[in-house]
């Protein structure tokens, strides 16, 4: 059977396709720092809990009472590139989530149980000090699980080819485990969400006044490091993994993919310096700026697995402006918001 016989016909888009690409990149940036945080942040806790026992842990407690924040923020910034990559490829997103949809529709399930056993090892951590570890493990499990679940949704919407599968299996429980990308892909995000996770503990902790902010610092700029240096063998797994057209692409096939990966790797090496030599300000800048390229680098992916197929410069536009109009005010509004509410928050001196 042919594939593209299985792809829905594309409906027309209210303005011209370049607008929803800049901010399906700029909101999933956004969202992609909020859940590395969010993340990191619990694996380093859950290690720091299994390595010091019921030991005092200043570092934990601090990530126990920003931890429900953080989740707040991951889905809210989660929203819009996922509404924006509905946009641009809806066909493709909305069929291959249709043949997981058993697992994809329970994310929001999973999302809730997640939040309440976040909430529950913060409320709780003083007073259960033998059990809130389990909460924690429960939420940083069930954070994995939706991070595999999106993988998996993923790569199966860049195959149509494997969507002829849904004619054996119409339950709505189709992974794409056979996707020789999947399992770097995944962990490609979960390794550099322990980087990110440390990076903003050392943040964190440089921006208390503390006697022993020097040495949580330095941990969370070690955490940084090694789990950047392990990201660097996952990506080039990862890019080893992909088929060997677009690979090349990245090898000296196409000037642009490979720009975009030089960038990207110089960037790598950059912060690795910077965070081996504790400079969390430079580190984080370097970051931002990296994490750009990849995030381009994964656009251009999608882009050339999709290519025999679709292109969203392929779609009709039937003008009508005001609703980007209305999303740039508001989405500019949200944000002026959502930092005047964190000043505030640290004027007072609480703990966000």
């Amino acid at each position: 059977m042919d594939p593209s016989g299985l792809i829905p016909v594309a409906e027309a888009i209210p303005t011209q396709w370049g607008w929803f690409y800049f901010f399906l990149v700029l909101t999933f940036i956004l969202h992609l720092l909020l859940m590395n945080v969010m993340l990191g942040s619990g694996i380093i806790a859950l290690v720091r809990h299994f390595r010091n026992g019921n030991t005092p842990c200043s570092v934990c407690k601090d990530i126990s009472l920003k931890l429900p924040y953080k989740i707040a923020f991951t889905i809210n910034f989660g929203v819009a590139p996922l509404l924006f990559l509905q946009v641009l490829y809806g066909q493709f997103i909305y069929t291959s989530s249709v043949m997981m949809g058993v697992y994809w529709l329970s994310v929001v399930g999973i999302l809730v149980i997640m939040y309440y056993s976040a909430y529950i090892y913060d409320f709780k951590y003083d007073k259960w000090p033998n059990l809130r570890v389990y909460f924690l493990v429960f939420m940083v499990v069930l954070a994995l699980l939706i991070a595999f679940l999106f993988s998996n949704n993923m790569t199966l919407m860049l195959n149509p080819e494997r969507w002829t599968g849904y004619f054996e299996n119409r339950s709505g429980t189709m992974l794409n485990l056979s996707d020789p990308t999947l399992i770097p892909r995944y962990l490609h995000f979960v390794v550099a969400s322990i980087a990110v996770g440390g990076l903003f503990m050392a943040i964190t902790w440089k921006l208390k006044q503390d006697p022993r902010a020097k040495e949580y610092i330095n941990e969370g700029m070690t955490w940084f490091s090694y789990a950047t240096l392990v990201q660097v063998g996952v990506g080039l797994w990862f890019l080893m993994s992909l088929p060997g057209d677009i690979m090349l692409l990245f090898m000296g096939g196409s000037a642009l993919h490979t720009l975009i990966f030089l960038l990207g790797l110089t960037g790598v090496v950059l912060i690795l310096v910077f965070s081996f030599k504790k400079m969390v300000w430079p580190t984080t800048a370097g970051l931002v700026l990296t994490i750009v390229f990849m995030v381009l680098m994964r656009d251009l992916v999608r882009t050339a697995y999709l290519s025999g197929y679709y292109h969203p410069s392929e779609r009709t536009v039937v003008p009508e402006y005001a609703p980007l109009f209305i999303f740039i005010a508001v989405f500019a509004i949200g944000l002026g918001a959502v930092f005047y509410m964190l000043k505030l928050a640290f004027e007072a001196g609480k703990e966000v």
